[in-house]
């Protein structure tokens, strides 16, 4: 190659080179301002008073202050509470808009067990609900706040996530809806929700409770009986003597036995409302308990419905030995009692029910059958589930 080709390429790369503009931050007022730059590459560093956060309005930890976007929002998120369907039972119905969380379910426990819905601040869910009677009321009637007595016994509190209706009338048709009302019965706590609602917002726990369980910055009646729900259909028993019976992993008694084949007989006549493993059926019955005119209508009082009169929902016989006394007034104190009830057949009304066939006759129990059904009854008693 000749001298003058060496220097042709020799100039070009010159001219090249000296041709390529140099990038950097090409604004004087910044901290890392570079005189030679000529192209400005956005690197220009400033010194200001800019506020590094989350600035993403739907997270939780949004800073509304924040100028610089630091990576750290934390969205919304709660855990999801399983419910483990027992063997036989059928898939509890949970409301769309009120899933079941850790969170929720925490929650819902507090306020089951905290005085602070009651106006005098005396008064919780559990008082009538008591956990070592199986989430019963011992006493004949409910108590309330200055000791105001009721008329009725509280329903026990067990596999109520299946049930399709709620206090002894059947006056409510959800948990959620049930749970509105004791907050505001003169007999029972005797509130008002906007005050239960100021007295909860302004709590040291609550609201920071709320907001994991629901995401919400005021606690409104809604969502604290959305919680109390979710809390108490968690309450689930399925671990008595007779379902390790059915699971065979346990022996029943002679006794138990032959009262399980007088139950489940036209004998003891007992299957007909208290079939499944919930041993309940949904519905309403007049079982014989009272002549007319009725001093408690039953379901009538919701429905006003005459056909209705003397009519209680049917509750279940899972942890009856633990739930006396029984029926809807809290009138018989024992089992035995309510054998005897059956066993004479009841009284007669233009409203009792047609499954109540043995009118003025009775079921006819010897003294033994008497006592193999009882110990049968005693076989759907969870211990565990007032451990729980």
């Amino acid at each position: 190659m000749k001298i003058g080709s060496y220097i042709y390429i020799l100039v070009f790369l010159i001219l090249l080179f000296s041709c390529k503009k140099e990038e950097g931050c090409t604004d004087p007022s910044a901290l890392n301002y570079n005189n030679d730059a000529q192209i400005d590459n956005g690197s220009c560093r400033y010194e200001t008073n800019n506020i590094e956060g989350c600035m993403d309005s739907l997270a939780l930890n949004y800073n509304a202050e924040a100028t610089i976007e630091n990576e750290s929002c934390i969205y919304f998120s709660n855990t999801p509470y399983i419910i483990e369907t027992p063997y036989g039972f059928p898939n509890m119905n949970i409301p769309s808009n009120n899933p079941m969380t850790l969170e929720g379910v925490f929650l819902g426990e507090k306020l089951f067990k905290d005085p602070i819905l009651s106006a005098n601040n005396t008064l919780a869910c559990i008082n009538c609900h008591q956990q070592n009677f199986s989430f019963s009321e011992p006493n004949q009637f409910s108590t309330g706040i200055n000791n105001i007595q009721g008329t009725r016994n509280a329903s026990a509190l067990i596999n109520i996530g299946w049930n399709t209706s709620f206090n002894w009338d059947g006056s409510s048709l959800t948990l959620e809806e049930q749970a509105f009302e004791p907050v505001t019965n003169p007999i029972e706590m005797h509130n008002s929700w906007s005050n239960v609602e100021i007295v909860l917002n302004l709590d040291s726990d609550y609201p920071g409770l709320f907001k994991e369980a629901f995401n919400i910055d005021y606690i409104d009646s809604s969502h604290i009986v959305k919680a109390i729900a979710q809390y108490e259909r968690t309450l689930i028993s399925a671990n008595s003597k007779l379902d390790r019976f059915l699971n065979n992993e346990e022996q029943l008694t002679v006794s138990e036995l032959n009262g399980y084949a007088i139950f489940n007989s036209e004998k003891g006549d007992c299957f007909h409302c208290h079939a499944s493993q919930l041993f309940m059926d949904n519905l309403f019955h007049n079982n014989g308990l009272d002549l007319e005119p009725f001093l408690d209508l039953g379901r009538a009082k919701v429905t006003s419905n005459a056909l209705d009169n003397g009519k209680f929902k049917t509750p279940t016989l899972r942890n009856i030995e633990m739930t006396a006394p029984y029926m809807h007034d809290g009138r018989f104190a024992t089992l035995e009692e309510v054998v005897e009830h059956y066993d004479s057949g009841g009284k007669y009304s233009t409203t009792v029910d047609p499954l109540m066939k043995k009118l003025g006759i009775g079921l006819q129990l010897t003294n033994q059958e008497k006592i193999d059904l009882v110990a049968y009854l005693k076989t759907l008693t969870d211990h565990e589930f007032i451990t729980q």
